[in-house]
C-alpha cells in the first residue's frame, strides 16, 4: 500500500494539474490545514528535478496567499473562525499569553514560524488577531516561505538522485521517520 501511494505521488509530478494541487495544499496549510505542502513538494521535485524552482515558487506564492487568508481570519473573523482553529491546534487556552509574546516579537515570529515546522497557520491567524501591520506581515511571510521552500528545492535538485534512491530503497523507514517527526512536531507545538 505504501509503495502504491509513493508511486502515485511520484506520477503526480508529471500530471498537468500537479502544480495546482500543490498550490491548493500550500494555500490551505497556511490558514487551516495541518499537513505541510512538503508532503507533495518533495516527491514532485524528486520526480522532476528540473522543475524544482517552479515548484518552490508555486509553494511559496500559494503559501503566502494562504497566510493572507489566515491573517484575514484573525483580523475579521477571529471569534467565528480563528479561535476555533487555534483551539483545535491546542492553542486556545494560551491565546492571551501568546498574544503578549507575539506583540513583542512581531515580524520575527512570522519569519521563524515560516521557516520552521511550527504551524504557520497559528502565526498567520495571530498576526491578524493582533492587528500586525499587513505589509510587514506579507514581506516577512514571503521571505520566510521562500527561504523554506527554495532551500528544500535547492537541496533536492542538487542531491535528488541519491535522495530518491534512498527513499525508494527504504520507503518504510522514511515514511515512519516522517510520521514520527510530524506527530512529534504537533505534540511539541501543543505544549509550547
Amino acid at each position: 500500500m505504501l509503495r502504491s501511494l509513493y508511486d502515485r505521488t511520484m506520477a503526480l509530478a508529471d500530471h498537468p494539474r500537479a502544480l495546482w494541487l500543490l498550490a491548493v495544499v500550500a494555500f490551505v496549510e497556511s490558514s487551516v490545514f495541518p499537513i505541510p505542502p512538503d508532503v507533495l513538494m518533495i516527491p514532485m521535485i524528486l520526480a522532476a528535478p528540473t522543475r524544482a524552482w517552479r515548484i518552490a515558487l508555486v509553494a511559496t506564492l500559494a503559501s503566502v496567499a494562504g497566510g493572507i487568508a489566515g491573517y484575514g481570519m484573525g483580523y475579521f473573523f477571529y471569534d467565528q473562525v480563528g479561535a476555533p482553529v487555534l483551539r483545535a491546534l491546542g492553542k486556545g487556552d494560551a491565546m492571551d499569553a501568546f498574544n503578549a509574546r507575539f506583540n513583542e516579537l512581531g515580524i520575527w515570529a512570522v519569519l521563524v514560524a515560516g521557516v520552521t515546522p511550527f504551524p504557520f497557520k497559528v502565526i498567520t491567524i495571530m498576526s491578524g488577531w493582533t492587528a500586525m501591520p499587513l505589509v510587514p506581515f506579507v514581506l516577512s511571510a514571503l521571505v520566510a516561505r521562500a527561504l523554506r521552500f527554495f532551500v528544500v528545492a535547492a537541496l533536492l535538485r542538487a542531491f535528488g538522485a541519491p535522495v530518491r534512491e534512498f527513499v525508494e530503497r527504504r520507503l518504510g523507514l522514511v515514511f515512519t521517520a516522517f510520521c514520527v517527526a510530524l506527530v512529534g512536531g504537533m505534540v511539541l507545538v501543543r505544549y509550547l
